[in-house]
């Protein structure tokens, strides 16, 4: 009878114990963070890891997602798309997150894609990219080619010259916003006056440089994307190609980059974002000052960044206008949904997925930081296929 009443007293507890840890794990949801945190792209996606852990923190602590706690469970992408591939099926499959905040380049992306697609999972985007892709499973947060490629090619022809020579990693975001670029500046009469890919981790720009110096171009739209901006900035100023001789657009350089590169070759340089640490919102001065507070004073804020940032509280808003994590109700909650954002007022377009953003043209100046020195008057309507542009046709 003593053994029989011990017996009943471990099954009470291990019930008790059972219901416990029930009741903890229902007081969270699990949401995957995917980037590379080693290799060449941690230069850049290190510190938009580092946004979302910002912002998960802010939410749990204005009482999490209906009604529970936010965990992050990190991944490193590696830099490697296969990388990213398996990860991600790791974070859906065993892990069993809600859904995933991640990749950079659009290689990791695209080995993403089908892994989100076939699990019907959602993938949110924090990155500018080349476009031609709308997928139900992606929440695309940084710029379509129409808010950040475009109108950087029309700045340069109205102000440098239409004699352009196109520098880029050798993966699909540079090759096909080349692509982009080319068909753009044959509209505009202008000249591509030479492309060159060089693959990620690049680092000897010599031949480039001697190509560029031949051809004279008016201006350098660059679309590497990691460290290899390191080498081929110095490169330019070894051979006195500084921003008064050539002037160089880069598409994936922004703050954090800078910050980790020699100031004297980027300064008077120019970038094509939607956002800037020094952009004039109420809401930026907060978002800077809370980025700061947690990572240091030392650490700067950016597009990629902030659109990192943004994505974390439009799913937390997503799902709370849904009542549900359910993938497809928070997809389909997310149509037309709007968000304060440091960089201003953005909307997910119900048809893309896409964010209304307004594009920013930048200068580095010589503290590190990009000065605003054109935008378009308010945000832009995400085109991603380039379809209301004749001369994108068939691209």
């Amino acid at each position: 009878m003593k053994k029989l009443k011990m017996g009943l007293v471990g099954i009470a507890i291990s019930a008790l114990l059972f219901a416990s840890c029930k009741e903890k794990k229902d007081e969270t949801v699990k949401v995957g963070l995917l980037h590379s945190l080693s290799g060449t792209m941690s230069i850049s996606e290190t510190s938009v890891r580092d946004a979302e852990l910002l912002a998960i923190s802010e939410i749990n602590g204005a009482g999490g997602v209906l009604g529970k706690q936010i965990v992050a469970v990190q991944a490193d992408g590696a830099s490697d798309p296969q990388v990213f591939s398996a990860e991600a099926r790791r974070l859906i499959q065993n892990e069993k997150v809600v859904t995933v905040f991640g990749c950079w380049t659009s290689a990791s992306r695209k080995a993403v894609k089908p892994v989100v697609e076939e699990f019907y999972n959602l993938l949110w985007y924090p990155v500018q990219y080349e476009g031609m892709e709308a997928s139900p499973n992606i929440m695309y947060m940084g710029a379509s080619p129409n808010q950040q490629i475009v109108p950087a090619v029309d700045y340069c022809a109205e102000n440098f010259g239409k004699k352009m020579f196109l520098v880029g990693s050798d993966y699909v975001f540079p090759q096909t916003a080349n692509k982009i670029i080319k068909a753009q500046l044959a509209q505009l009469g202008g000249e591509c006056a030479g492309e060159e890919y060089v693959p990620l981790g690049y680092s000897d720009f010599s031949d480039i440089i001697a190509k560029i110096q031949k051809a004279k171009p008016n201006v350098i739209l660059n679309t590497l994307n990691g460290d290899s901006n390191v080498a081929f900035f110095a490169s330019l100023a070894r051979a006195g190609i500084t921003s008064k001789v050539i002037p160089v657009m880069s598409f994936s350089i922004a703050e954090e980059e800078v910050a980790k590169m020699d100031l004297d070759n980027l300064t008077g340089h120019l970038v094509s974002w939607n956002y800037y640490e020094t952009t004039q919102t109420p809401r930026n001065e907060k978002f800077v000052s809370d980025y700061k507070e947690k990572y240091g004073d030392d650490r700067m804020t950016g597009d990629p960044i902030e659109a990192a940032y943004i994505a974390v509280y439009m799913w937390a808003a997503a799902c709370e206008k849904a009542g549900s994590f359910d993938v497809e109700a928070v997809r389909v909650a997310s149509k037309g949904l709007s968000f304060t954002a440091p960089e201003g007022t953005v909307t997910i377009d119900g048809g893309n997925q896409h964010l209304y953003k307004q594009v920013r043209i930048g200068k580095i100046n010589d503290k590190g930081l990009i000065d605003e020195v054109w935008a378009t008057p308010s945000a832009v309507k995400p085109d991603p296929y380039l379809s209301t542009y004749p001369w994108a046709r068939g691209l």
